[in-house]
């Protein structure tokens, strides 16, 4: 047997990337992924602008204690809400409002991209909604049961007069003949 054969009865498998991108987008679109994403960035901005020199800070002191710790729960409701998507409604009011808490208490917010990030992943998370899951069978029962193939066309009757008979229309997933007869 050749090395780069697969066996007989046996299906090719994808390569390695192919499927890990395939599993890690099915992961996604079954929780707020975005809303998660942005609530994480938001904190990691707002968490980040306590550490940087104090010529970029606008207030120091206790101010950088409040903007860790809001950057922390920001970063942990998008987590949370990765790991348990059924969560995505109180997570996604609690980021607005703990983004709009930093607007007052941290450096406006992380100078207002922190809050504007933490405004749009809240909207995002309190807005998601889980989709039933569909098997692929169930998709192929449907698409059968919608068009079955090998079906007779129905047969309309004669038109008076003795001429032939009027076509009937195209049946559903044909392509429309929109020239005229």
């Amino acid at each position: 047997m050749n090395p780069g054969t697969a066996p007989a009865g046996r299906a090719r498998r994808r390569p390695l990337p192919f499927r890990l991108w395939t599993r890690l987008r099915s992961w996604r679109r079954r929780r707020p992924f975005t809303g998660g994403l942005l609530a994480i960035l938001s904190g990691a901005w707002i968490c980040a602008l306590p550490l940087a020199p104090v010529t970029v800070m606008i207030a120091q002191g206790i101010a950088g204690v409040p903007s860790v710790l809001m950057g922390v729960f920001l970063m942990a409701l998008g987590m949370i809400v990765w790991a348990q998507p059924r969560q995505a409604t109180i997570a996604g009011v609690l980021t607005v409002l703990i983004g709009l808490a930093a607007l007052v208490m941290s450096n406006l917010g992380g100078f207002v991209v922190g809050s504007l990030l933490a405004f749009a992943g809240g909207g995002l998370m309190f807005a998601w909604r889980p989709t039933p899951r569909v098997r692929r069978r169930d998709r192929r029962r449907a698409a059968r049961a919608a068009d079955p193939v090998g079906a007779p066309a129905p047969r309309s009757a004669p038109a008076e007069g003795g001429g032939p008979a009027p076509r009937p229309g195209p049946r559903p997933g044909e392509p429309v003949d929109r020239r005229p007869p």
